[in-house]
């Protein structure tokens, strides 16, 4: 039997799946087609919300109902129609024939259960292997996903492994039971560059041992380029494109796959603006022929040295390791060891490395927000650490922070004119009530939303409108100096490249100076004008954006440029 003739393994026809609101019915997923062969991998690409995830949960039956429902078509595994089984059937496949990866891994660990005790669970369920053997079988895995010390590490709780640990453990157990197909549920997004392109790397290999099919949902085409044989692009719940993966790189037909692939920060070259959705389609869907040029790049000119803002100098920050009854303290985490820099007004300093090398301590340590243990921060002539709590308050409406994730920063119970009128009250208090939301509207009108959504809450809206939310509330008291604290991680490529754009026109705008914390260095490298890159707390080298990416000098440096994903599609024949 040739391979055109052969049944797939996964077939989904005509796939819909709505939501009951208490204002609406949404439609998640509508008529979605396509199928997934013994050995293949097929990646599930899109924006959050276009309806990568309940397609997911579907295949799974793990849908909730209500308040949703999957409203038509099927879904055959092994010519086995899914949504006609029981729920006594469906736990036979999950986990066994089909196991699941998830986005978060630390809400799907159980944080009160050792690792090795919960990969061991799945064994003794599905295999029916005694106590003994699924711990030995335990550490085979755990070794097999490349975790180092397998044995002692089956030991330890979720919250004592890093990120790309916890991932490596969800693959361990997804994998457990040797499953016909893998569905990756964005597994990479929360991860640094470089352990990014371990996971990646692991998943290859363990496809090509097992001879896994797998189904790799993710928002960045740029991840699956070396991983996928082939290519399905959802768009607001429907499919507008499937095609070989070098086939959507090469010759991507419809607008919104152009539109992706164009948004995502290149190495090879360094933008004044990026590109976005937007310029390849409308808001109604219909594609857009904007002129060639448009897509040339065109080089950021070097900017002429300013004024010295901020000067950092032998900077420490440590945080003590503690143990035994009394609590004594045995050592400490150099989360900032010795660091000295200066940012020039106007610039954008991009400081780059993993999780846990500093990056987020040294932010917080020079806005005073962490206690430092010695050394300096100089703003603008003003010793910052030896200020008042008075004169600090004034000082803090000159030097603001743009936090990570945008949910976790705003109160749900403020609307979000509130929350943007909240730092006018503390420093505007001389200016009338109508003055402060004047500017309010103002404001909102400048991160590109609607002023009638000012008496809305957080939840109302999407990450990307909330990251905007937060860039308006940190502009609220005009201040020269912000710190951008993984300002766009979260976000999709899409929306991350808006925000980018939006961040360099308030510069240009206002002539803010920027420390632009990130893992990313396809991201610095668009934004910044110099970059530190970051190990162990230190700053191990320090240059242009320019020199960095063309001259790295240090290993550490040039191992975290290895690992972004290299794809330079061709957008515009």
């Amino acid at each position: 039997m040739n391979k055109a003739d052969q049944q797939p393994l996964l077939r989904l026809q005509d796939l819909s799946v709505e939501f009951n609101t208490m204002h609406s019915q949404v439609k998640a997923v509508q008529q979605l087609s396509f199928d997934v062969n013994m050995g293949q991998t097929i990646g599930l690409v899109g924006e959050s919300g276009s309806g990568k995830s309940v397609t997911a949960l579907s295949i799974l039956g793990l849908i909730p109902e209500p308040p949703g429902r999957i409203s038509g078509g099927r879904i055959e595994f092994e010519g086995n129609d899914l949504l006609s089984m029981s729920e006594k059937q469906l736990q036979k496949i999950r986990g066994n024939d089909i196991s699941m990866v998830f986005q978060e891994p630390m809400t799907s660990l159980n944080p009160v259960f050792r690792v090795g005790f919960q990969i061991a669970e799945v064994l003794r369920l599905h295999k029916k292997l005694s106590k003994k053997q699924a711990w030995k079988r335990t550490v085979e895995l755990m070794d097999w996903v490349g975790i180092p010390e397998p044995l002692r590490r089956s030991r330890s709780y979720p919250h004592e492994l890093s990120g790309g640990q916890k991932q490596r453990v969800m693959i361990a157990m997804a994998i457990a039971c040797e499953p016909k197909l893998l569905i990756c549920d964005e597994p990479t997004t929360a991860l640094d560059v470089t352990i990014q392109k371990q996971v990646l790397e692991l998943l290859q290999r363990l496809q090509k041992d097992a001879g896994m099919s797998m189904l790799f949902i993710t928002h960045d085409l740029g991840v699956i380029a070396d991983l996928a044989d082939e290519v399905v692009v959802m768009y607001r719940s429907k499919k507008v494109e499937q095609a070989a993966t070098t086939e959507i790189f090469n010759n991507a037909q419809h607008p919104y796959s152009k539109g992706l692939l164009a948004c995502r920060p290149k190495l090879n070259d360094n933008p004044k603006r990026l590109l976005t959705v937007a310029d390849f389609m409308s808001a109604a869907g219909e594609e857009l022929t904007p002129a060639t040029e448009q897509f040339e790049p065109q080089l950021k000119t070097d900017k002429p040295s300013a004024d010295v803002l901020l000067t950092v100098n032998k900077l420490k920050t440590y945080f003590p390791i503690k143990s035994g009854f009394f609590g004594r303290i045995k050592s400490h985490v150099k989360a900032v060891d010795d660091v000295s820099f200066k940012v020039h007004k106007g610039e954008t300093l991009g400081l780059v490395g993993e999780s846990g090398c500093g990056k987020t301590t040294l932010g917080r340590t020079i806005l005073r927000l962490q206690k430092a243990d010695s050394g300096s921060v100089v703003y603008d002539g003003v010793d910052v650490f030896a200020q008042s709590s008075q004169a600090m308050r004034k000082l803090r409406s000159r030097m603001q922070i743009i936090f990570q994730d945008p949910y976790a920063s705003l109160n749900p119970r403020m609307t979000i004119g509130q929350t943007i009128m909240e730092p006018l009250n503390i420093h505007r208090s001389q200016d009338s009530k109508q003055q402060r939301w004047e500017r309010v509207v103002e404001l909102i009108k400048q991160v590109d939303l609607n002023p009638d959504q000012l008496n809305r809450y957080p939840h109302e809206f999407s990450g990307g409108q909330r990251q905007r939310i937060s860039i308006a509330r940190a502009l609220a008291v005009e201040p020269e100096f912000i710190v951008c604290d993984e300002s766009v991680s979260a976000l999709d490529v899409s929306v991350q490249a808006q925000v980018l754009n939006l961040l360099l026109d308030l510069q240009e705008q206002h002539n803010l100076t920027y420390i632009f914390i990130s893992h990313d260095l396809s991201v610095i490298n668009f934004i910044a004008d110099r970059v530190g890159v970051m190990k162990e707390g230190k700053i191990v080298e320090l240059n242009t954006a320019k020199e960095i990416y063309r001259n790295p000098q240090h290993a550490y440096t040039r191992n975290l440029l290895d690992a972004i994903p290299k794809c330079v599609p061709k957008i515009i024949s």
